[in-house]
């Protein structure tokens, strides 16, 4: 007679598990995809019912997942999405894709992975996975879901399996995607680690095995907070390349061309995304746990933090070398996603950058062919609808600020009509005809 251990394990090589996603987001939809592409049966739930109801009908709300995926799984029925989470009893491995949002004195808000845990917990029985993928501060694993899972009288690794392995989504990547973005996974007993990499070696191109949920978790932590700290240094440097007449991104692209020794990262009008503008302030919560200072994260935080409020500081200067009052100018923001060519724009920093105008008196439009409209998000209630760009628009507003540089806009174009520009991606670095117009940022 099989244990827990060999009977899911079967199942999973055997692709008879019936996979479970929560959050059906930029991470767990695509998740969706690929694990019924490998003709795994899949469930999907998420609390929004629209959400469902559009998945159900084969559409997608998300721009760089096309319709036609979502239409072929629903007609192969492999994948329905659903609002019960009683149903979470029917699947045999239970992974987990819901927001870590920082609350407002910029701690961790758990209260997603609380409430999913607890649903799970309503449900949990012998010979189920379950595979927390949301982004959190080490211990998270093992200090929040499996005491959660243990009142149920289930052992770890013996009735049922915890890992952790943390999403690496980067959405609208021409290259890299769910298949081949290697896995990182870190179970709680051996036998955990085991089926976790079991279970994703089945849709992943690679898996790499941690000792512990906690390894697994501080790589994600790490991954982010390397990246959100050199970005902080970047910006510093640009900020200080601005008072000495340098152009930061030409001074980026000369230390570009040595072959050993420097990684090139870009400046930019602040952070945005789903990771890391939220990521390393986890890890410096949880530091705190243990009388350590993170003094690097909480800096690189504050310096990228004040972005939005540095380029418009740009603005008003250009503003006033040209005789003008930034109070009561019209000012037409150029891309509000967080970063270009998609339609994600969580923590984008467009939407700070646009408080800030509000604030000094400014009237403030935005065009993004990606976001035709503002919703309402956890932070910011703008009421914004985006406004056709038009030689007559660009012509009629006091400055352009370019905030997301997406590959649709004819920034030649936009040089010739607009009076002035203020570029904070170097989006403009190839007009030259129209260069006295531009003021980078």
């Amino acid at each position: 007679m099989m244990n827990q251990t060999q009977a899911l394990a079967a199942k999973i090589q055997k692709r008879t598990a019936r996979i479970g996603v929560i959050g059906l987001g930029y991470v767990g939809l695509p998740l969706v995809i690929r694990f019924a592409e490998e003709r795994f049966h899949v469930i999907g739930f998420d609390i929004d019912p629209i959400k469902v109801a559009k998945l159900n009908r084969g559409e997608s709300y998300i721009r760089h997942i096309p319709r036609r995926k979502i239409r072929s799984l629903r007609k192969s029925g492999l994948f329905e999405a659903t609002t019960d989470y009683a149903r979470l009893k029917n699947v045999d491995a239970v992974i987990i894709c819901v927001p870590t949002p920082l609350d407002k004195n910029h701690g961790p808000d758990m209260s997603y992975i609380e409430a999913t845990s607890d649903q799970i917990a309503k449900t949990l029985r012998k010979g189920q996975l379950v595979s927390l993928e949301s982004t959190t501060y080490p211990g998270t694993t093992r200090e929040i879901l499996l005491p959660k899972f243990e009142k149920r009288g289930l052992k770890a690794g013996r009735d049922y399996f915890l890992v952790f392995s943390p999403e690496r989504e980067d959405p609208g990547n021409p290259i890299y995607n769910t298949k081949n973005i290697p896995k990182i996974v870190g179970g709680l007993t051996p036998s955990c680690r085991i089926l976790g990499a079991a279970l994703y070696g089945q849709v992943v191109d690679r898996v790499i095995i941690m000792s512990s949920p906690e390894a697994a978790e501080f790589t994600k932590i790490l991954e982010n907070t390397f990246r959100s700290v050199n970005i902080a240094l970047v910006n510093e440097l640009k900020m200080l390349a601005d008072k000495m007449n340098v152009d930061i991104w030409e001074a980026i692209d000369g230390a570009s061309s040595k072959p050993f020794g420097f990684m090139p990262f870009y400046p930019g009008p602040g952070l945005g995304g789903h990771c890391i503008p939220i990521d390393p302030f986890y890890l410096a919560w949880k530091a705190k746990e243990m009388n350590f200072s993170t003094h690097f994260i909480e800096l690189a935080g504050e310096i990228n933090a004040n972005m939005p409020a540095y380029v418009v500081s740009r603005l008003n200067d250009a503003l006033n070398s040209r005789g003008k009052c930034l109070k009561s100018s019209k000012i037409l923001i150029l891309g509000i996603t967080y970063k270009k060519d998609i339609d994600d724009m969580r923590e984008s920093p467009a939407l700070e950058v646009i408080e800030h105008l509000r604030e000094k008196g400014a009237k403030v439009l935005y065009n993004d062919p990606y976001i035709l409209k503002i919703p309402k998000v956890r932070k910011h209630a703008l009421d914004m609808a985006s406004v056709p760009l038009t030689a007559k628009l660009l012509k009629s507003v006091d400055a352009v600020m370019i905030i997301t540089d997406h590959t649709a806009y004819d920034y030649r174009w936009i040089a010739k009509h607009a009076p002035l520009i203020v570029d904070t991606r170097n989006a403009t670095r190839r007009i030259l005809r129209h260069k006295a117009k531009i003021v980078k940022a």
